[in-house]
């Protein structure tokens, strides 16, 4: 969740070499992201609110995390959409988009070669209210792409979990840091030493000063690059 803010008008994008060819990563904004592999488009929790879509390619592939206004957004979804698009999404996002395929936590799917692996995104302390997580346990996705000979972890809205912190060979990873819905600092940080992401990109950080989490993985060996993904 998030205040509606715009990201840049050009989004910036690094350049990932992979086994499989070149992965582009356009950082949109908030928790929109694109990955161009081989002239595939594929579009992570878009949302016009949070970036320019307007010279952006329509999806091969649209993955959504949760349901939640910031993440899920129909109108994009129907204009990104062509003939042969995918769209993979938790079951709340599919009643929302009725042709897209449900993947619960630990399914597995394959895309133009591209291993999609569905892991759990839920709160363990922040709750809304007594009982009542912001993202309840086993509602939500986060996705680890392996494209070629690496993996890219998308975490989606959640906390330092033990399914994150067992995760192994991570070479980018994106991890929330807004509170009180997803995680501190301190809370990625604890993530990031144990699961050891070679590149860590802090992402949907809200008003959170991403140099706190600069300043704590100092020395881990892990690279922090920050980017403009409030």
């Amino acid at each position: 969740m998030a205040n509606q803010v715009f990201s840049q008008i050009v989004p910036e994008v690094d350049k990932f070499s992979t086994a499989a060819g070149d992965v582009e990563i356009y950082f949109i904004g908030h928790g929109s992201l694109m990955f161009k592999v081989n002239n595939l488009a594929i579009h992570i929790d878009p949302v016009s609110t949070f970036g320019n879509y307007g010279n952006l390619p329509k999806a091969d592939l649209i993955l959504v995390t949760h349901e939640h206004y910031d993440h899920l957004d129909p109108i994009l979804i129907e204009k990104l959409r062509k003939p042969g698009t995918i769209m993979y999404c938790n079951a709340n996002s599919a009643a929302k988009v009725k042709w897209a395929q449900v993947m619960n936590n630990g399914d597995v799917k394959t895309f133009h070669d591209i291993k999609i692996e569905a892991v759990p995104a839920y709160n363990i302390v922040n709750e809304q209210s007594k009982g009542h997580p912001y993202h309840p346990r086993g509602t939500g996705n986060g996705y680890v792409l392996t494209i070629g000979d690496k993996r890219f972890y998308i975490a989606g809205d959640t906390e330092n979990t033990p399914e994150m912190k067992a995760l192994k060979n991570i070479d980018v990873a994106f991890l929330p840091m807004n509170m009180p819905y997803t995680m501190t600092p301190a809370m990625v940080a604890d993530a990031a030493k144990a699961f050891k992401p070679k590149i860590l990109y802090p992402y949907h950080y809200g008003e959170t000063n991403p140099e706190e989490l600069v300043s704590l993985l100092k020395g881990s060996g892990i690279d922090v690059r920050i980017r403009k993904l409030k």
